[in-house]
């Protein structure tokens, strides 16, 4: 029973020790300096404060998402496939962070997060053919993406000479 059990929290485990580690990669990578505060940005931007709840909501659910898939996928070529997506998210994800923020290069991120919106649509249509349920837990990170990309296009938009 006990050894049951434990294998039945590994997925959640694995899952979520993965989402802190990319959070956590992603978070380093981000910093709010001066080159930051100097660029033009939206009125309609939230406030620096609240990307940090919002990412780790959408972190948690990851793992969810991930751990549910991972005890429903059918045979071990879908949860390696689950795995691949979520790694190709991962990676994308760090990418964005470093092509922003440490490169300064938010022309080149803007031309990033489409991948990675794609990364993340791909992983709500792979993992609602396992769950519904693990799907419909990615929906906000696609719905926070795509509020991403726009306004890393309006950063862009707003601030020409960047890139140049």
């Amino acid at each position: 029973m006990i050894a049951g059990l434990r294998k039945d929290r590994r997925p959640i485990v694995i899952a979520a020790v993965a989402a802190t580690l990319v959070a956590m990669t992603g978070g380093l990578l981000t910093e709010i300096g001066p080159w930051y505060l100097a660029l033009k940005k939206p009125a309609w931007q939230p406030p620096d404060w609240a990307f940090g709840p919002a990412w780790t909501i959408i972190f948690a659910l990851c793992a969810v998402a991930g751990a549910i898939a991972w005890r429903e996928a059918s045979d071990r070529a879908t949860r390696r496939i689950v795995l691949a997506c979520f790694a190709a998210n991962a990676v994308l994800n760090v990418g964005w962070s470093c092509l922003f923020f440490t490169m300064r290069r938010p022309d080149l991120a803007l031309v990033e997060v489409g991948f990675l919106w794609l990364s993340v649509l791909a992983l709500v249509l792979v993992l609602r053919r396992i769950s519904r349920q693990a799907g419909w837990l990615l929906v906000p990170y696609l719905a926070w993406v795509s509020f991403a990309a726009f306004l890393n296009f309006t950063v862009v938009k707003l601030n020409p000479a960047i890139g140049s």
